[in-house]
């Protein structure tokens, strides 16, 4: 099999929401490089990472006929399918981890910390990085800020000491800028 030109990407969605199976493997295989290397960036656990892969890929199987190629690429679906549920991931996380910590002091043990993975090293993770690189530093602080540490704008805003409407600017406009470069880097890829 060749490459997939890129609108391969959007047609494979539609299959795979008239129930083609073969379609949705042929997505999963260009894409799960991409969700769990952005998964993995987000919850720093080899096996969490993995559990979010499969919840990605589910709710794409269940929900591609809602998918609209007018509000973004299916990559950018997937990546705010993989934020979304990854946020709530880490949010339970933190509450089990608070629970925890809590029981340990109250028993005067210390925490276990989380172990960093390998698969930090994967191509995709090369990509985003590489990407998020390219943005101005006010752009990339604050996608980084919502992507990686999962704070809302309000959070941001907060954080940075900065006008929401200043931080919801600079991330639309990131995010632009990040689509862009994304695409190009996928299209030099396929081609």
């Amino acid at each position: 099999m060749g490459a997939e030109a890129p609108g391969d990407a959007t047609r494979l969605v539609r299959q795979i929401a008239r129930g083609d199976r073969e379609a949705f493997g042929r997505f999963y295989d260009r894409y799960a490089s991409l969700v769990f290397t952005f998964a993995i960036r987000l919850l720093r656990v080899r096996a969490e990472a993995e559990d979010l892969l499969q919840e990605v890929f589910i709710q794409a199987w269940r929900q591609a006929d809602s998918y609209s190629d007018e509000r973004g690429s299916p990559e950018a679906w997937l990546l705010t399918i993989t934020r979304s549920r990854g946020i709530d991931k880490l949010r339970s996380i933190r509450r089990r981890n608070e629970k925890v910590r809590d029981a340990e002091e109250s028993a005067g043990m210390q925490a276990i910390g989380m172990v960093e993975s390998g698969a930090a090293n994967s191509e995709a993770r090369l990509t985003v990085s590489g990407a998020l690189a390219e943005l101005p530093d006010a752009q990339r602080k604050v996608l980084e800020l919502a992507y990686f540490d999962g704070l809302t704008q309000t959070e941001i805003a907060a954080r940075l000491g900065e006008p929401l409407g200043t931080v919801k600017t600079r991330m639309r406009t990131g995010l632009e800028r990040l689509r862009g470069f994304l695409g190009t880097k996928t299209d030099k890829r396929l081609s």
